[in-house]
């Protein structure tokens, strides 16, 4: 059944491919874009939504079935950048596409986001994801989390290991891990559940 799948990040590098797999199987894809991103990168048939992601406004999410968050500021930012866009606006939109009635929310969060007090380089970074997922899973919002291990840009492969048997030093392609979104989006096969992810 068409959906119309409303995604935040679609123009980063996992994002462009997920949104060309969920196009490419029939479904009405709206990007969320900021004034300045790169659309060129985004597949002919993709609708266009201005918002910003640390300013969300009400009614962004309106018509969606479903909604996916694929955005990051990416581990190498600041607390502030952070805070803002992985933890706040993630936050955020979570409350649009309930408020919205969507029927359903997928969140790209990251290996390490279980925990709700971590250590290490990139700990404000999976403190927002880990908050950011709980949000979710208190939102009343049919939901699936997928937390990947490194990412890496290669191509799909043979298969994707999910749960708990994940090696936490494994590589997860951007290709895997946006095909698995679009499974969690439109199949319902996740729902309920923050898996752990890498390719096989």
């Amino acid at each position: 059944m068409t959906k119309n799948i409303l995604i935040a990040g679609a123009t980063g590098k996992t994002g462009r491919i997920l949104t060309q797999e969920l196009v490419d199987q029939g479904h009405s894809v709206t990007a969320l874009v900021r004034d300045g991103s790169d659309t060129d990168v985004l597949p002919n048939g993709t609708h266009l939504r201005r918002a910003d992601l640390t300013n969300l406004q009400p009614g962004i999410c309106d018509g969606a079935d479903v909604v996916i968050f694929a955005a990051g500021s990416g581990g190498s930012t600041g607390p502030e950048m952070t805070e803002k866009v992985d933890r706040q606006g993630a936050m955020r939109l979570v409350d649009l596409a309930r408020d919205a009635g969507a029927g359903r929310f997928v969140m790209l969060s990251s290996i390490g986001a279980d925990q709700s007090d971590p250590s290490g380089d990139l700990a404000h970074y999976l403190k927002a994801k880990h908050d950011a997922d709980e949000h979710l899973k208190a939102s009343g919002l049919i939901y699936a989390i997928l937390r990947p291990v490194a990412l890496t840009d290669a191509g799909r492969s043979d298969d994707v290991i999910l749960g708990d048997d994940v090696d936490m030093s494994a590589k997860a392609s951007r290709a895997d891990v946006a095909h698995v979104l679009a499974l969690a989006a439109t199949t319902g096969e996740c729902d309920g559940q923050a898996l752990n992810m890498q390719s096989a």
